[in-house]
């Protein structure tokens, strides 16, 4: 009897399966189109307060390849100080991110900064789906925190990615959830118009003005007076920064 029931459940569900509609199959995933690609490499001459050349920021798109299930841009930024600066004060700054190519938000991020004999390592991993993230930072010891991440959530390093991505137009405004140390922030990108701005060789190019204003998540607002240009060109790079700072006016100007 018990085998009886077991072949006519079988041949019930054998039915069943061969009645039930098919599903289509799912669409490929497209990749992103994005304004730059493996081996852009961007040099930028820092000047701070009264120091006409402080340091140098490198970043670098330095490779493409599989990552977390995904495939992922690897961008690298590296930052030291040079120069009489550089006698006084030591600095030397490495931020990389991985941004996955299909969604255009980071897997992956981390900064190791060395200042004078300190050194610190922040790792922010994402998980987008569930929104949440986690943030470690190790120095003589070792924290970790979770994270709530907003939708669509960018590091410091990807956002300026996920902007140039974004193509902006004068006249349009973006909201971007930003986590940096563990904390979450909004960045609202005012788009202005184009104008002439200076890069480091004394050359004149014409760029997007974007003036970006930071909140925490109190609503209360993050520093001020910045100003972010981009190439309007196309490839809307970032040819030149200024950022005020407790030390004074920093600006970064694209070699």
């Amino acid at each position: 009897m018990r085998s009886a029931l077991i072949l006519i459940c079988c041949c019930l569900t054998g039915v069943l399966q061969a009645q039930a509609p098919k599903k289509a199959p799912a669409a490929p995933r497209a990749e992103r189109k994005v304004p730059y690609a493996v081996g852009e490499r961007l040099v930028y001459d820092v000047s701070w307060s009264n120091y006409v050349s402080a340091g140098t920021l490198t970043i670098n798109v330095e490779a493409k390849r599989p990552s977390y299930n995904s495939t992922a841009y690897y961008v690298v930024a590296q930052a030291q100080t040079e120069g009489i600066l550089a006698r006084l004060y030591t600095l030397s700054y490495k931020a990389d991110t991985l941004i996955d190519s299909f969604t255009m938000l980071p897997q992956r991020g981390s900064v190791f900064s060395r200042e004078g004999g300190r050194q610190r390592m922040k790792i922010t991993t994402f998980d987008h789906p569930k929104k949440q993230g986690r943030f470690e930072m190790q120095t003589a010891s070792k924290m970790v925190k979770d994270v709530a991440l907003g939708t669509a959530t960018q590091d410091v390093l990807s956002a300026i990615y996920a902007l140039r991505t974004i193509a902006p137009r004068a006249g349009e405004k973006f909201t971007m959830p930003v986590s940096d140390s563990g904390w979450l922030y909004q960045v609202l990108w005012t788009v202005g118009q184009v104008e002439p701005v200076k890069v480091a060789s004394g050359q004149v190019v014409q760029a997007l003005r974007v003036t970006p204003r930071v909140t925490d998540e109190k609503g209360q607002a993050v520093g001020s007076g910045s100003v972010l240009w981009l190439a309007n060109d196309g490839s809307f790079r970032p040819v030149r920064l200024e950022a005020s700072a407790t030390v004074g006016r920093v600006v970064l100007a694209l070699k």
